[in-house]
């Protein structure tokens, strides 16, 4: 079993790590919800993950104006998942990486008139409203609350790296024995 498998040792760190989180220090019970979240951290720890979406021509559909532009260009589930992939892909930059949003949408990309909060919860809320029978997939009430909350999800996931971080500090000096 690989670390990024689920069930793997990094599966199972971004679970506890995103419920003490969400749940402890943010009061956020809503396992569906973290369990999404902490599925969100593995798959995008893999950089391919993030660049999932291809466009017809087959070239990665890196900005989110691209996706915006592809999703467009599909019917059913196929739109549902690239909507639920443009809201993945804004809520990890908003929440886990912020300080990326200026590089991404920088005056000569496409991004730069991209609201990544507002398109993520739009991407999202279309995501729900588009029916799938896959059991696999995420449910649509999950994908309703994410659009709803997408500010207080983007906030959490910046909580779990700044945990995540300080958990590294405390390992390189010495302080976390196992």
């Amino acid at each position: 079993m690989t670390a990024f498998a689920r069930g793997g040792v990094l599966a199972r760190y971004f679970a506890g790590v995103c419920e003490y989180i969400f749940e402890s220090r943010l009061g956020v019970a809503d396992p569906p919800l973290v369990d999404y979240l902490s599925d969100l951290m593995l798959r995008f720890a893999r950089l391919d993950s993030v660049h999932r979406v291809r466009t017809l021509s087959g070239r990665p559909a890196v900005e989110v104006a691209d996706m915006l532009a592809e999703a467009e260009q599909r019917v059913g589930l196929a739109r549902r998942d690239v909507h639920r992939h443009i809201g993945d892909v804004t809520l990890f930059w908003t929440g886990v990486y912020p300080e990326s949003l200026p590089k991404l949408r920088a005056v000569e990309r496409k991004d730069f008139f991209v609201d990544y909060c507002n398109q993520g919860k739009r991407a999202y809320y279309i995501a729900s409203t588009i029916d799938t029978d896959r059991r696999e997939d995420a449910p649509n009430d999950v994908l309703e609350r994410l659009s709803v909350q997408f500010e207080m999800c983007a906030y959490g996931l910046g909580e779990v790296r700044r945990e995540w971080e300080r958990r590294d500090d405390e390992e390189t000096r010495g302080l976390v024995i196992e």
